[in-house]
């Protein structure tokens, strides 16, 4: 699998070994972003690694910095873009089976290496699933289309149960 991996300057030490870990298992990995600098900005980082991801370079993608939170939330700002921080494996394998998410952020002071490998493990392992989860991707992608096309996000109508 084609792999896109960036990381800000409190992500580098979790975004090597990511790396390492990635291509001892056969992936093709691309890095993005600048090399460490401690005035880095992950918005301008996870930007670089987005579009990536929107054209289609990287199947999936993971974003390394101290928590995962600022990358996850800019990311999803980005058309088509998924994000997703997580520290544990079943919410690592449910985001890709219900969500669809294509890219994962980690935090390299909130989790270790190992469990950083395993929940990369269990994201790119998992395949998303179909039914009331499609139903419920394609009204993401009308939420997303909508908010974009109006700018200042147009109406939703209330969700009925069937």
């Amino acid at each position: 699998m084609r792999i896109g991996v960036a990381a800000d300057h409190a992500g580098q030490r979790l975004k090597d070994m990511l790396v390492a870990h990635l291509r001892s298992r056969g992936h093709d990995v691309r890095t993005y972003g600048p090399l460490s600098e401690p005035e880095d900005d992950y918005p301008l980082i996870a930007r670089v690694l987005g579009e990536a991801v929107q054209r289609g370079e990287v199947e999936r993608a993971v974003f390394c910095c101290g928590s995962g939170i600022g990358p996850a939330v800019a990311l999803n700002k980005m058309s088509g873009i998924r994000a997703a921080v997580v520290d544990n494996e079943w919410s690592a394998r449910d985001a890709v089976r219900h969500v669809d998410v294509n890219v994962l952020t980690l935090g390299e002071r909130v989790i270790g290496e190992e469990l950083a490998k395993s929940l990369l493990d269990a994201y790119l392992g998992a395949q998303p699933e179909g039914g009331r989860h499609d139903r419920r991707r394609k009204q993401i992608s009308e939420l997303e289309r909508a908010t974009s096309s109006s700018g200042a996000g147009a109406p939703v109508q209330r969700a009925q149960r069937a």
